[in-house]
């Protein structure tokens, strides 16, 4: 879409880390950010909708749409909680995207999350875009997650799927979880230690997720992952030299399983050895290659795009 107007965005997700960072880039360079929510809006730059049967109108006259919607993985996976991961990621898809296609005029680009879980647990596999899908609960998920949005190419609509590594941040997600343990001196490495963890920074990833709003020659899946993946027990000692703190305390494997179930072994316990092939193939940079420069930023707050 190299953008020559300003650009009406509808986020999906937009108040959550990702979602408002990527706002925060969108608005810096001219566009026009609005997130989804379901309570009332706080402010001009929110738009109130039904996530369970969304209006059309919704998407009247959006250029593009960002789906960064879906339940927490982490907890454990009972019937009821795996019914409502994948209806918050396919369910709710499916019906954005059903949505866009019934709208008088139609958003043309709709960039949708995935998870490097569509690999599965490969051990020490070097992944790229064209790997096959691997196996499990979070593969199965991420292949129906992805088969839904692609359903809007169906209506021209330009689809963009970003398959998400660990994201650093101290505003959520596993840093936001594990830097309280590192800081009371209990960090340590998960398991063994050897699976791989693909990680990215998160104003790496909102580079992605804005130029796959704003460029028309970005199409289809894209791994959204640094080019430096580790194993988890270098992610842990890298995490306590940034806090300054010990990494010597593990977590048996024994213990997760027991805590999280089947949640333990496909996420904890697994590993994705990620490249980002396709975002170095368009000439896309990295602000964060290297993990210990990445969690001291993630650490002190920058990188977050934070507004001025």
């Amino acid at each position: 879409m190299n953008a020559v107007r300003p650009l009406r965005v509808v986020i999906a997700g937009g108040r959550g880390m990702i979602g408002a960072a990527l706002a925060r880039s969108l608005t810096a360079i001219g566009h026009h950010p609005l997130a989804l929510t379901r309570g009332e809006p706080a402010s001009a730059r929110d738009l109130r909708w039904d996530a369970a049967a969304p209006d059309p109108r919704v998407f009247e006259r959006a250029d593009v749409v960002v789906n960064l919607a879906g339940a927490t993985l982490a907890r454990r996976w009972t019937a009821s909680v795996r019914e409502e991961i994948v209806e918050s990621r396919v369910g709710l898809t499916s019906r954005l995207v059903a949505a866009m296609a019934r709208a008088a005029h139609p958003p043309r680009v709709l960039v949708s999350a995935s998870a490097i879980g569509w690999y599965g647990d490969r051990g020490d596999e070097l992944l790229d875009e064209a790997s096959e899908r691997g196996r499990g609960f979070l593969a199965e998920l991420a292949q129906r997650w992805e088969q839904a949005a692609i359903s809007a190419s169906a209506s021209g609509v330009r689809v963009v799927r970003l398959r998400i590594g660990i994201v650093l941040s101290a505003r959520g997600g596993v840093l936001a979880r594990l830097a309280p343990l590192y800081r009371a001196g209990l960090g340590g490495p998960i398991g063994d230690g050897r699976m791989w963890w693909s990680w990215i920074a998160l104003d790496d990833l909102v580079a992605m997720l804005t130029r796959s709003v704003v460029d028309d020659t970005i199409e289809g899946v894209m791994n959204s992952v640094s080019p430096a993946p580790v194993r988890q027990a270098d992610f842990a000692r890298a995490l306590g030299r940034a806090l300054g703190r010990p990494a010597r305390f593990p977590t048996p494997a024994v213990a997760l399983r027991l805590a999280f179930g089947r949640m333990a072994d496909e996420v904890l316990l697994a590993g994705q050895r990620v490249r980002p092939r396709r975002w170095i193939e368009a000439g896309g940079g990295f602000r964060h290659s290297d993990l210990d420069g990445a969690l001291r930023d993630a650490l002190e707050g920058r990188g977050d795009l934070d507004e001025a």
